[in-house]
């Protein structure tokens, strides 16, 4: 087994050379938020979708693009408004006077990234629209099912505190993204940082350091990286624990936990800890891993009760004490 790995952690070292080339590019125009950037990264190097939430200002928007500039896959920014139609975002048929028939003309969503520009300020139809792209990567449009370009990804943001003029975004639809990231304030310091080089007028050009190639043989090596079934085993002891902490010794929070983790967390989880440890270069999982990455993986899927709330008991708080308290093996 070792030998197995030993081979997986070389090709490791030989298909992660773009990371460390990747984070010093986008680094050229991004102060900080190496946490964020590297969350994105493994979104994009696993497929899975990425929602930011901070308030405005933190480079949210300035970070995706960054990082689809650093690659050679196609872009698209969508503004999401109130207005907003699900046409507009996935296309629509359109009728040929000369041949009398209708052929469909294709949205923005018919890209690589996707970046889903304050999220939540779209209408119900438009997130149904957007649901069908996330989950089975293809599009209705007019009774025919087009399948969206590989590799697909969308990377939203939206911003907690300004209510008005926003839409609660569905369950269904929060379930869908692999990671919810919670994009906070730079220090003292990474500000001074950001307020030079702002004032600074040269324009740092970001080069395509990764394509479509480069990307599906890194996905291809992060899915051969060893999982003990120990930590394998604490991934789902971690996952249940988020629906029935009585079974763990966490008596204090059953009463907090509305509903839990669905399956699709225990995917995840395992997918985002192999493309945490491909960042590291190691060709293995550790519960370390898991560890790193399962807050912003579960943060977004627990479902806190009223009388949590009333205590001013956040889901981050509950994963925290999951965390805790669930034996590490």
């Amino acid at each position: 087994m070792s030998q197995v790995i030993q081979e997986v952690a070389d090709r490791i070292r030989e298909q992660s050379a773009f990371v460390d080339i990747l984070m010093r590019e986008v680094g050229g125009v991004i102060v900080g938020q190496k946490y964020m950037i590297e969350r994105l990264l493994i979104g994009l190097l696993t497929g899975g979708h990425v929602l930011l939430e901070g308030v405005p200002g933190l480079a949210k928007t300035l970070s995706v693009k960054c990082l689809s500039d650093a690659t050679r896959l196609q872009f698209q920014r969508l503004q999401f408004t109130p207005d907003l139609l699900p046409a507009d975002l996935i296309g629509t048929m359109i009728y040929d006077q000369k041949s009398g028939e209708f052929y469909p003309k294709k949205g923005p969503i018919f890209s690589n990234l996707i970046l889903a520009d304050e999220i939540n300020r779209a209408p119900a139809k438009v997130q149904s629209a957007l649901l069908e792209s996330m989950q089975e990567k293809q599009v209705t449009i007019g009774g025919q099912t087009f399948p969206l370009p590989q590799p697909f990804l969308v990377l939203a943001t939206q911003n907690p505190i300004e209510q008005e003029g926003t839409y609660p975004l569905p369950e269904a639809q929060v379930d869908r993204f692999m990671l919810k990231i919670k994009v906070t304030y730079p220090s003292k310091e990474e500000e001074r940082q950001i307020m030079d080089r702002m004032g600074d007028d040269d324009e740092y050009v970001i080069r395509p350091v990764i394509g479509p190639e480069e990307l599906t043989a890194a996905r291809s090596v992060i899915r051969e990286i060893y999982v003990d079934p120990k930590v394998r085993d604490y991934v789902i002891d971690i996952v249940f624990a988020t629906r029935s902490p009585e079974d763990y010794g966490i008596k204090d929070l059953k009463d907090l936990i509305q509903y839990g983790a669905s399956p699709r967390a225990s995917i995840y989880l395992l997918r985002a800890a192999r493309a945490h440890a491909f960042l590291r270069r190691r060709g293995y999982v550790t519960p370390e891993d898991i560890k790193s990455i399962g807050m912003d993986v579960l943060r977004h899927r627990v479902i806190v009760t009223y009388e949590a709330e009333a205590e001013e008991i956040t889901p981050e708080d509950v994963v925290r004490k999951i965390f805790d308290q669930v034996e590490v093996p």
